[in-house]
């Protein structure tokens, strides 16, 4: 049996195709079957093209800009120094309850007393600021003779004279300056101080002797170099 050419073999193809009422309308007609053809072409093309215009497109994504670098920390700004809140002094002499008193910053003379329980009835605060302000460290004398200063002499942190040939005073003294004695150290030097706070000065220089510490030839040494 001889084959049926290419295009006739086509034509039956897709004559099975097509629906019964369009075979049986076109009548299988050569013209008839490419007009077809043509539109399932056209028909194939157009779906394509919607289905490649509907993919979605890749978006790039957008570059990073880098920010500048920090500058280097700078050096830290120095803390500004503490201001005191409190100041320590020693109020002793003729007060009713000498010793040493811790008292806020910027408190006075007058607040120190207060204190210290008072001035005894009779002592005498010729000479004693009480509206100036306190110092941290400073010593209060209340009723006590200050000595007076050896012209020339320079003044002390304590209030008496220091140099050569002059007695240090017991009563105005610091630690340092009866350190300084011979046969003194800074023990004895603080029972000194602290006899005085308790008994409220040193009357004479015999006093002395009532010191912890000091016996009877430490005294001989010391009696010409003091006063009370």
């Amino acid at each position: 049996m001889t084959p049926l050419p290419l295009r006739d073999r086509i034509r039956a193809r897709v004559g099975d195709r097509l629906p019964l009422w369009l075979q049986l309308r076109c009548g299988l007609e050569p013209r008839a079957l490419a007009a077809v053809a043509v539109i399932l072409l056209v028909a194939v093309g157009f779906a394509v093209q919607q289905f490649v215009s509907g993919r979605p497109e890749a978006v790039a994504a957008p570059e990073v800009v880098s920010s500048a670098p920090a500058p280097p920390p700078g050096p830290p700004a120095a803390a500004p120094s503490p201001t005191p809140s409190a100041v320590v002094v020693d109020v002793s002499g003729k007060v009713r309850d000498p010793g040493v008193r811790r008292l806020p910053a910027g408190a006075r003379v007058e607040d120190a007393l207060a204190a210290a329980g008072g001035v005894r009835p009779g002592a005498d605060t010729t000479g004693l600021n009480r509206a100036r302000v306190l110092v941290d460290g400073e010593q209060v004398l209340v009723g006590v003779p200050q000595p007076a200063t050896a012209p020339g002499a320079p003044v002390g942190p304590g209030g008496g004279t220091t140099g050569p040939g002059v007695p240090v005073s017991l009563n105005t003294a610091t630690v340092d300056q009866l350190d300084g004695l011979p046969g003194v150290g800074p023990v004895l030097a603080q029972h000194i101080v602290e006899f005085r706070t308790t008994r409220g000065g040193f009357r004479s220089v015999e006093d002395l002797r009532q010191v912890n510490g000091i016996g009877e030839r430490r005294f001989a040494d010391l009696r010409a170099l003091v006063r009370p």
